[in-house]
């Protein structure tokens, strides 16, 4: 593996004439979706002070807050979980890894359980027994909000994070960042920081999406952290045209059609979303939800209230009236790429940083294919679980708990942040749209080809250098912005350029020219770097080949 030299650019230090907010934490969690929130109950509990840092309203901000979700929660019976393994490990292109998907269902039963004894109202079966197949978003993270509160967990809601800060030696030592609402800066110092602020979306309205673009990783990426399986980013949420909502569930019992009213072949198959794909190239696609009897629709209503809401607020009703649909890229959030980690603890390749959730690639339980729902859900509880108490640990190993010590702090943020020799700063919105027009096409990025890839790839980069060498932003309010603009730009090289290395079709990644699996290409695609993007090929542990009843 290539060890990626840390981009060398200017680090200020942290002085007391920032006049930021000063705060002290052992260990620092920036994101307060699912795996945020397990990260800090998680730290908490291993004797951590903990402050969580959440771009939104934590407990309401990020994709699993408006809207339900399954979770990939197995009965601890050897057939059942290894039938659960099985499946998945072949629709992902034999890239998982048994180790932890072993893991991940064993923590996600005994947090699901956790999760009924705190209280959350699981429905009930015709025996008694409690469904935990599945969680209502608001509900649920109404209730870690709560748990997270009982921890002594300092939140500090409405505050994005902008650059991580390192000490002398490279290692992680907190964060800096902004209170949208006071517009003060704000500045953790921490014996370790977790990652948790999901994928990146790419601002295409998927319900709940739009503060997910890749922040975390980009400040991940600045200080030398690599990142795996960003080739399997190419996921598209099927929904209505006039609405956010990108859950697809209930697509299994509609009938698609043509403009002129006759069903489109195919379209409901397995592999309907491809004969989409390449019909919204051509002309509008509608459908219904024809196909759902009454007891159907009386469920469907039941576990998602919310998929129904904008149908009722236009009046039409999805079961026998034809709507228009769309495909929004939900790249890794819905996909699998993200920040590799290098043990059970989720630590990343960076000391003191470690990574959960959407942040973290899923890869080791989803290989290539979309993690989307149950699995991503299982991965939040239980990666948050793992990595809060993996830097509770490493904060008191180096015995950094309180105020920094005599580490000298620098901010390690670049593009957006630090002048880049330029005479005025970047606008933001106009970046935003350059990037939305290299992903989100689906002649582009649903089926990847090598010629448009690095069709792309030439603006993109320019892009790249021109944001890393404007002015900085001219304050800390418009630095957010210019901030998840970079993080859409360095999310799309790192997406591209891994998919430019991965010559075959495997799991979600489609290459035109290359449409076979390729045996030779089990094996992982790291990547990271900045100015110059960087990818390295890593072996999958052998015994990610020995999931029962397959073999690679």
């Amino acid at each position: 593996m290539t060890t990626n030299n840390v981009e060398k650019h200017r680090r200020p230090p942290v002085t007391a004439a920032d006049r930021a907010v000063l705060h002290d934490a052992d260990v620092l969690v920036i994101g307060g979706g699912p795996a945020g929130a397990w990260a800090a109950i998680s730290a908490a509990a291993n004797g951590a002070q903990v402050v969580l840092a959440d771009k939104g309203f934590c407990g309401t901000s990020g994709a699993t807050a408006p809207a339900g979700t399954g979770v990939w929660y197995v009965s601890p019976d050897d057939d059942a979980r290894e039938r659960a393994k099985a499946s998945r490990f072949r629709l992902g292109g034999e890239l998982a890894e048994q180790t932890w998907m072993d893991r991940v269902l064993e923590q996600t039963w005994i947090n699901a359980h956790q999760l009924a004894e705190w209280g959350y109202p699981f429905p009930v079966d015709d025996a008694g027994e409690q469904r935990r197949t599945s969680l209502q978003g608001p509900e649920y993270m109404r209730l870690m909000r709560k748990r997270v509160k009982q921890a002594q967990v300092r939140i500090l809601d409405h505050s994005p994070a902008l650059e991580l800060l390192v000490d002398q030696h490279g290692t992680v030592a907190g964060a800096a960042g902004v209170d949208r609402q006071a517009g003060d800066p704000w500045t953790v110092r921490a014996g370790a920081v977790v990652i948790a602020t999901g994928g990146c979306a790419f601002l295409s309205n998927a319900l709940g999406c739009n503060v997910l673009t890749g922040d975390g990783q980009l400040m991940a990426a600045e200080v030398g952290a690599a990142l795996s399986g960003m080739e399997f980013s190419n996921a598209y949420g099927l929904g209505p045209a006039f609405s956010s909502v990108t859950k697809s569930l209930f697509y299994n019992w509609a009938t698609f059609y043509y403009r002129d009213g006759s069903a489109i072949p195919g379209a409901g198959s397995s592999h309907g979303r491809g004969v989409i794909a390449q019909t919204l190239e051509i002309e509008p696609v509608f459908a219904c939800l024809d196909r759902a009897d009454e007891q159907i629709r009386g469920w469907m209503r039941q576990a998602q209230p919310n998929f129904f809401l904008p149908f009722d607020r236009l009046g039409i009703d999805p079961f026998t009236q034809r709507f228009p649909v769309t495909l929004r890229l939900e790249g890794t959030v819905r996909g699998t790429g993200g920040l590799h980690l290098v043990d059970q603890t989720c630590a990343t390749s960076v000391e003191g940083l470690y990574a959960a959730g959407d942040a973290a690639t899923r890869e080791l339980i989803c290989g290539g294919f979309t993690g989307g729902g149950s699995h991503n859900a299982a991965w939040a509880m239980s990666s948050g679980f793992w990595a809060g108490a993996g830097a509770a640990d490493y904060a008191r190993s180096q015995r950094r708990i309180g105020p920094g010590g005599k580490r000298r702090l620098l901010r390690a943020g670049g593009a957006g942040l630090r002048d880049g020799g330029g005479h005025a700063s970047y606008d933001s919105n106009e970046v935003i749209r350059s990037v939305q027009q290299e992903v989100f096409p689906t002649q582009r990025n649903w089926t990847r080809d090598g010629d448009l890839l690095g069709d792309s790839l030439v603006r993109l980069d320019a892009l790249w250098h021109r944001v890393r060498g404007a002015a900085a932003a001219r304050n800390a309010l418009d630095a957010v912005r210019a901030r998840e603009a970079a993080a859409l730009v360095a999310t799309s090289r790192w997406m591209y350029r891994s998919a430019q290395q991965r010559t075959e079709t495997r799991g979600m990644h489609r290459r035109r020219e290359h449409g076979a699996l390729d045996p030779s290409q089990g094996h992982r695609l790291l990547s990271g770097g900045l100015d110059e993007v960087w990818i390295d090929r890593l072996a999958v542990p052998r015994s990610a080949h020995h999931v029962q009843g397959v073999t690679a």
